[in-house]
């Protein structure tokens, strides 16, 4: 295996465990038996389980990010479907087996945010982000007349990924993409609109 494809391997297993399992109850020696990989290869790429864990953090930001704004900038699509679309993929997502996984940043974010300030940071970053992205179709959606301005884009992006966060969490509790759907449900109904 390649150099670039053996640190992307020993990231791809991790980010899969720290899903499924949490930061603290993923050991870097369950990591290494199931890639298959040595301990010396594990740090040479990362001198500790903290900068591993930041490295899949960016990883995931990456490719999420990607997801997301091919959903957000589908100019087949009004802004208002865009995002629908994407919250439809999610909750699609959660009905194909995903349900145990929730959202690595969702899932980190509670382990990690009151404990590890660099953790807290980069995964605000990411939030940010995606609010960001959010505000800029809500805005987009705004400026086309298909919903109330009466509220800044910013702040109702923070709303809707507030509630997906949270239904998300409740649908990896109750191993159901109902309480996404239930969220979307509403958010269409009656946010945004």
């Amino acid at each position: 295996m390649e150099k670039r494809d053996t640190r992307e391997h020993i990231l791809r297993i991790g980010m899969d465990l720290m899903a499924r399992q949490g930061y603290g109850a993923t050991g870097i020696g369950a990591i290494l038996s199931r890639a298959e990989v040595p301990k010396g290869s594990f740090y040479h790429y990362f001198p500790s389980k903290e900068a591993f864990g930041l490295a899949i953090i960016d990883r995931f930001a990456h490719r999420y990010e990607e997801k997301l704004l091919a959903f957000l900038r589908d100019d087949k699509l009004a802004p208002l479907e865009r995002i629908r679309a994407y919250l439809d993929a999610i909750a699609q997502r959660l009905d194909n087996g995903g349900c145990d996984r929730g959202c690595l940043a969702g899932n980190l974010g509670q382990e990690l945010a009151a404990c590890n300030q660099t953790f807290r940071r980069r995964l605000q970053h990411l939030f940010d982000s995606w609010q960001e992205h959010l505000a800029n179709c809500l805005a987009a959606a705004q400026a086309h007349g298909h919903m109330s301005a009466d509220i800044s884009s910013s702040q109702l992006a923070g709303v809707v990924l507030n509630g997906l966060e949270g239904a998300i969490l409740r649908a990896k509790v109750q191993c159901s993409a109902e309480p996404v759907r239930e969220f979307i449900d509403v958010l269409f109904s009656r946010l945004l609109r």
